[in-house]
């Protein structure tokens, strides 16, 4: 009896340190047992398919191969959440410059880079589908190329994979 006492005492700490730890509890559920999507609109605002470039695996200096897209737009348009989901990080980096990072459904994390400034969301906040998580730019070692988000979709236990057809099964807004 003291055993199961124990356990469930136990059970009961690690579920409140859960709870204090992860953010919406809920909405985190909700994200991790969602099925990820089938299509998915183009992130950016008033954006087409007409500009997306599918440069996915190609090279890049040093043997690097390109693990996204890239969706060219005006400097400033904004870029949009193109799911539900838990920001997971917002900064800069060597390549992708300012970035953001997005968990969205079906363990799907949304990789934002190349922005000129971040919209108004926070580490661990939730967005909703159409938020804006920032402008489009040249930051990071896009700055001699025209202004555009370059856009990443990581999987697991995959990593990468192309986000190229599901943005081109969605209709363009």
């Amino acid at each position: 009896m003291k055993t199961l006492f124990a356990l469930l005492m136990l059970a009961g700490l690690l579920l409140a340190a859960v709870l204090i730890v992860i953010p919406h509890p809920p909405a985190v559920f909700s994200l991790l047992t969602a099925a990820a999507p089938s299509a998915l609109p183009i992130p950016v605002e008033g954006g087409s398919h007409n500009a997306i470039v599918d440069s996915w695996g190609s090279l890049r200096g040093r043997g690097r191969r390109h693990k996204g897209i890239d969706i060219f737009a005006k400097r400033g348009t904004r870029v949009l959440a193109p799911v539900q989901g838990l920001v997971l990080g917002i900064g800069q980096n060597r390549l992708g410059g300012n970035f953001v990072s997005l968990l969205g459904p079906g363990l799907q994390i949304h990789y934002f880079a190349h922005l000129d400034r971040f919209g108004p969301i926070k580490k661990f906040g939730l967005v909703q589908r159409g938020d804006v998580l920032g402008y489009v730019g040249n930051t990071g070692n896009a700055k001699a190329t025209p202004p555009h988000l370059h856009y990443g979709l990581y999987v697991y236990p995959e990593g990468a994979i192309n986000p190229y057809p599901l943005l081109m099964a969605a209709p363009a807004d």
